[in-house]
């Protein structure tokens, strides 16, 4: 007789023989006999201890329990949860003071580089609100509020990944300048790109089924925990967020790389030799800036996809957390430099006088 649809979960009970450790975690899995599906899915809850499982389930059919790599540990997750809620607090603040910086000088509003970086900050902030926000207000009883947050940080992502692959753009026409490349209406059509196309991404998704969009589990292997607004569904979220990023990536880091060639090329060319370590740094701190613009860092996403050890998740965090953080350092280094060179013909012209 089949069972199934029951209204209150059945508990199965099984011993354990394995001791169950922090690197191993149990599952319970179960057969799917009426499509022949040999491969083993999750229950819906699984609870242990050390001598015996329980699986949770609202249907009975061959049931038994998989071991498996265990996730972050309660500790661990809790720290990286005040991790990631303090950086991008404090990355938050930051982007939002770098935005007044722009507006509040001159010189910045007239660099198109600069311009493409406020884009990205502009892009970061909407995406730390969001984010900061999700699980709040997955913890409401509003449904059509966590679809919206849900939806804009989605778009809110997509639109951080399209400007860091605009930002490798920019990065290759500035290398080949030397061609005299140029592009008619150049900030309005990175802008286009740069907002439109998440746009479009997103419609599709409401398009194809609006339910995409709404309350999920923060960690997918424990259901019953933290909840967010985000991408219910695990397709669509690796297609239309680690598909991009993907792309985004290996753009990036291809561009990176012919940055790093070319000043490696110019520091060890002829005319170069002698150059001195202040010139080095200055290369170094380039690059480094390079590095969250193109946002480089996200690529520890890729190991997420496996077994990620505790110290990779932390770098994680701690990286791509404090990434707002970093692009206003680099504004304000920038606008010191400026400053600097800006009083120095002054400096020059005063001492000049004084000897005459």
């Amino acid at each position: 007789m089949e069972v199934s649809g029951l209204k209150e979960p059945i508990k199965i009970t099984i011993s354990s023989t394995t001791t169950i450790n922090t690197t191993l975690k149990p599952i319970c899995v179960y057969l799917n006999t009426r499509t022949n599906d040999t491969s083993p899915k999750e229950c819906d809850q699984t609870e242990y201890n050390q001598t015996h499982i329980t699986c949770f389930s609202k249907h009975l059919t061959y049931f038994g329990v998989l071991l498996v790599s265990a996730d972050l540990s309660p500790k661990d997750q809790e720290i990286i949860s005040y991790i990631t809620f303090i950086g991008c607090g404090i990355s938050l603040f930051a982007l939002v003071i770098t935005v007044l910086l722009f507006i509040a000088n001159r010189n910045l509003r007239g660099d198109d580089s600069k311009k493409i970086h406020i884009n990205l900050t502009v892009a970061l902030i909407l995406l730390n609100i969001h984010f900061l926000s999700s699980q709040a207000v997955a913890a409401t009883s509003s449904s059509e509020l966590c679809f919206y947050v849900a939806l804009l940080l989605h778009y809110s992502l997509l639109a951080s990944f399209t400007w860091m692959v605009l930002e490798g753009f920019h990065l290759c026409l500035l290398l080949v300048k030397v061609f005299n490349i140029y592009v008619r209406r150049y900030l309005l059509k990175l802008s286009v790109v740069g907002w439109g196309l998440p746009a479009v991404i997103v419609s599709l998704v409401v398009i194809i089924d609006r339910n995409i969009y709404g309350r999920t589990p923060l960690i997918p292997s424990r259901p019953n925990e933290t909840t967010i607004c985000y991408i219910t569904d695990n397709t669509v979220k690796m297609v239309t967020t680690v598909g991009l990023f993907s792309m985004v990536f290996l753009f990036n880091v291809s561009m990176f790389g012919v940055t790093v060639k070319w000043f490696v090329g110019s520091h060890f060319g002829k005319q170069h030799r002698h150059r001195d370590w202040n010139a080095v740094q200055r290369e170094i701190l380039t690059l480094l800036v390079l590095i969250v613009l193109l946002g480089l860092p996200w690529g520890l996403i890729f190991f997420a996809l496996g077994p990620l050890p505790a110290p990779g998740l932390y770098a994680f965090c701690i990286l791509n957390c404090l990434q707002g953080f970093f692009i206003f350092i680099y504004f304000v280094l920038y606008l010191k430099k400026s400053k600097d060179s800006a009083a120095a013909p002054s400096t020059a012209t005063q001492s000049a006088s004084i000897k005459t």
